[in-house]
């Protein structure tokens, strides 16, 4: 994964020896917002309004963050309403590219364009920084709204509820509080966890990385003993953020990222939950682990320089859960 430096391609990977071995991943830089009314949101500023057909979303099916966003649109009923590209599953020195050789690949569907760093000069020529997916994007005004998932799906969960008449709701106001706390852990041992393990380059950040990982996967085993979903009986926002993390774990964080203490099928609550998640309806076919397994093992030439595709476990998601 390369960077735009005042809007020039630069290959470089990230800089883990001047963080000790440490892999820091970078802050998303378009942070505006979709609101009902067009008014501004947490960040950002206004003229953002929801309307149906105005909006495309960036995706890559093998980005655990993408997925978030792929997720919500499908959980919100907005397949109809906001327009998808898939980029290739294959990152290497060009970054996230449109090619249309592998299956599930959709090329540019707004604008033909070969790269996804092109949408992000589209948006501003001279833009510096990593060329990253979700990528959320306004036709009306040309530019990208945002590029951070944890806003996006925030977003696709209640700025479209009067177009769709969907008000199921997965950041409810009286569990914010709550939600909060269990996200941070989940985040920075878990999800943001397995690429600081995979990507560490010395032993130590190795170790900081990958023990609280699996302190964190026992704390959730315990939790799910005894709640259906992380924050009780209701579904939030929380389980999706942790699904995505969840349905690669075996497949690849495991072995490429060498998270292997143990896999996800050996903790019984959180397999059964994982496989609950995956048969909601609409989630399953947000799930390609064709172009998952592909892109981690293919793009990652600094882990697997041979690019060698595993055999890989094949657990069976669609086994009955009995979670209720």
């Amino acid at each position: 994964m390369g960077l735009l430096v005042d809007g020039k391609w630069q290959d470089k990977w990230y800089d883990t020896d001047s963080s000790g071995g440490k892999f820091e991943r970078s802050e998303s830089k378009f942070r505006n917002w979709i609101t009902a009314d067009g008014s501004a949101g947490p960040s950002g500023e206004d003229g953002f309004a929801a309307e149906s057909g105005r909006y495309h979303l960036y995706v890559s099916y093998a980005c655990p963050w993408a997925h978030r966003a792929l997720i919500f649109r499908s959980l919100k009923g907005l397949t109809d309403h906001i327009g998808l590209s898939v980029v290739h599953p294959e990152m290497l020195g060009d970054g996230w590219t449109f090619d249309t050789d592998y299956d599930g690949a959709t090329g540019d569907r707004l604008f033909d364009l070969p790269f996804a760093r092109d949408i992000y000069t589209r948006a501003n020529p001279t833009f510096t920084g990593r060329v990253t997916v979700p990528i959320l994007w306004d036709k009306q005004r040309e530019t990208i709204v945002n590029n951070e998932s944890a806003e996006i799906i925030r977003m696709l969960n209640s700025a479209f509820n009067d177009i769709t008449g969907n008000t199921d709701d997965y950041w409810p106001q009286e569990l914010r509080d709550a939600i909060a706390p269990v996200n941070d852990r989940i985040y920075d041992t878990l999800n943001n966890g397995v690429y600081k393990s995979g990507f560490a380059t010395s032993q130590k950040a190795y170790d900081e990385a990958v023990h609280p990982l699996f302190d964190t996967l026992d704390w959730l085993e315990d939790r799910l003993s005894r709640n259906r979903y992380l924050m009780g009986d209701q579904i939030t926002e929380a389980d999706w953020r942790l699904f995505t993390t969840l349905v690669r774990f075996d497949k690849v964080y495991h072995t490429h990222f060498k998270c292997n203490r143990a896999r996800i099928t050996d903790y019984p609550n959180l397999w059964a939950y994982t496989r609950e998640l995956y048969q909601w309806d609409g989630v399953a076919e947000t799930v390609n682990f064709d172009h998952i397994v592909h892109h981690y093992y293919y793009s990652h030439d600094n882990i697997n320089p041979n690019r060698i595709i595993p055999i890989n476990p094949d657990p069976d998601f669609n086994a009955p859960h009995g979670r209720g």
